[in-house]
């Protein structure tokens, strides 16, 4: 799948949920390979930043990021909307310390996604295919995070209160799932016994039965009533327990909906959509945040990921039709097949057995694959990612110029299976192409290299 941003720019006007104070975000976008990059138009010289999760330094209530020149908060439900309408890149311009907090939910967020539209950019979106598990907890409140492979992305929310509602929720989305449809619309919520502690931190001041889902979790002393209903207009003294403003279509299970709106917006700041079985147990942005920098820290250790490879799938290319596109033949043809093409990348495979005729004397008694041959490998990958886009217009070359930046990191052997993946560093202009390549066996990388090529169309008569 190729990476997205928006056609054209949208904005949103209202206030903070903290602050109450009014600011304006423009939602613009970018180009590939950007990610989410917020803006401060109020702040001299327009300072911009991108986002991830390393940057987070407040959790209450909210998720606000940090750096030396500015803080904005409040950024979740912005990025939850992106995140899961598929939007890889965007800047974010606010012309405050605070997004606006709007209906506490997505949908105006997606609904101005809609509006302008989305655009599919030629680069193709890196994904991160969880392949461990990984949990994350908080003892003094039971929160709980869960991450298992699995070759879909499914979050499931487990809320547990002793009021009723909510009680007791459980929410499952799923990638195949509409994002619009099952969550955007899902709100903030809010107990009615922690308003009055929270205003008096000085948060959520610009909070609103219009913005948050009101919950009467127990009865309040005349006192109470009276300061709520001066801090919240709308709030009528003597509301019976329970949801005090119900949505009409969200039902029962709105308050797990919105902790998997929150999760997508937390965990965006990871860096990359990843597919994998979440289970989240009381979750919250503090507990959020820990997961989403594993996942960070996990993406920035390894430059790439190993590809996926099911055995059972069938090839993009086989070995028939590898040998139309290239002209080498055995003992030099080294790709098996290709299980992964995108525009700008491509993953092939060959499966190294005792019978390879280098073998014989590399070395008899150690067999070893030769360093160079793994590189020839991963050329002739790259090779079949250019050549079959162009195969439409007769038939093609490529030829080596150039190989830099050589790494040999472990021995391949019989038995291995490699795994070769290319990916394009820059569009290819005038017949040159320049590409970075890794090969893998399991997950560990074998070698690494970047190779710059001539591609060059055959002459008719030289075709066979």
């Amino acid at each position: 799948m190729r990476q997205q941003t928006l056609k054209s720019s949208f904005k949103v006007t209202g206030v903070g949920l903290h602050t109450g104070k009014e600011y304006t975000l423009k939602l613009l976008p970018a180009p590939a390979n950007t990610g989410y990059r917020i803006r401060r138009s109020d702040l001299d010289g327009k300072p911009e930043i991108p986002v991830f999760a390393e940057m987070v330094d407040f959790t209450d209530r909210c998720t606000k990021i940090s750096c030396a020149q500015f803080s904005v908060a409040t950024i979740e439900h912005a990025l939850s909307a992106l995140y899961g309408m598929g939007v890889d890149n965007c800047i974010l311009e606010v012309d405050g310390p605070e997004f606006p907090i709007l209906t506490g939910s997505a949908i105006p967020y997606v609904e101005g996604i809609k509006s302008v539209g989305i655009e599919t950019q030629q680069d193709d979106r890196d994904i991160y295919i969880v392949k461990k598990t990984f949990e994350v907890e908080d003892p003094d409140t039971g929160a709980r995070l869960i991450l298992f492979p699995r070759e879909e992305t499914i979050i499931e929310a487990n809320l547990q209160y002793d009021s009723n509602p909510p009680g007791r929720q459980h929410f499952t989305f799923c990638e195949k799932d509409s994002y619009e449809e099952a969550i955007a619309s899902a709100r903030s919520y809010v107990f009615v016994s922690e308003v009055i502690p929270l205003l008096h931190r000085g948060l959520i001041k610009g909070g609103s039965i219009s913005n948050a889902l009101i919950i009467k979790d127990r009865e309040l002393t005349t006192e109470e009533e009276t300061l709520l209903r001066k801090e919240i207009p709308e709030y009528k003294t003597g509301s019976t327990l329970g949801y005090i403003n119900p949505s009409e279509n969200l039902g029962e299970n709105e308050p797990a909906r919105h902790k998997i709106l929150d999760l997508l917006g937390d965990l965006a700041l990871a860096g990359r959509y990843f597919k994998g079985h979440l289970i989240a147990t009381k979750p919250g942005h503090t507990i959020n945040n820990k997961l989403a920098r594993l996942l960070r820290n996990e993406i920035k250790q390894s430059e790439t990921q190993e590809p996926y490879y099911n055995p059972d799938d069938d090839p993009i290319l086989n070995i028939e039709q590898i040998r139309e596109l290239l002209p080498h033949r055995y003992p030099f043809l080294l790709v098996d097949k290709v299980i992964e093409m995108g525009h700008n990348s491509i993953v092939g495979l060959k499966a190294v057995t005792g019978n390879e005729p280098f073998f014989e004397g590399h070395f008899p008694d150690e067999p070893v694959m030769p360093g160079v041959l793994i590189v020839e490998a991963l050329a002739q990958t790259g090779g079949l990612l250019v050549i079959n886009a162009l195969k439409d217009e007769g038939t093609w070359s490529t030829y080596l110029l150039k190989i830099d930046n050589v790494k040999f990191r472990r021995k391949v052997v019989p038995g291995d299976t490699l795994l070769f993946c290319l990916k394009l560093l820059t569009e290819i202009r005038r017949g040159i192409a320049r590409m970075r390549g890794l090969a893998f066996v399991g997950s560990r990388v074998v070698c690494e290299a970047e190779f710059t090529a001539q591609i060059v169309k055959n002459n008719p008569r030289e075709e066979k």
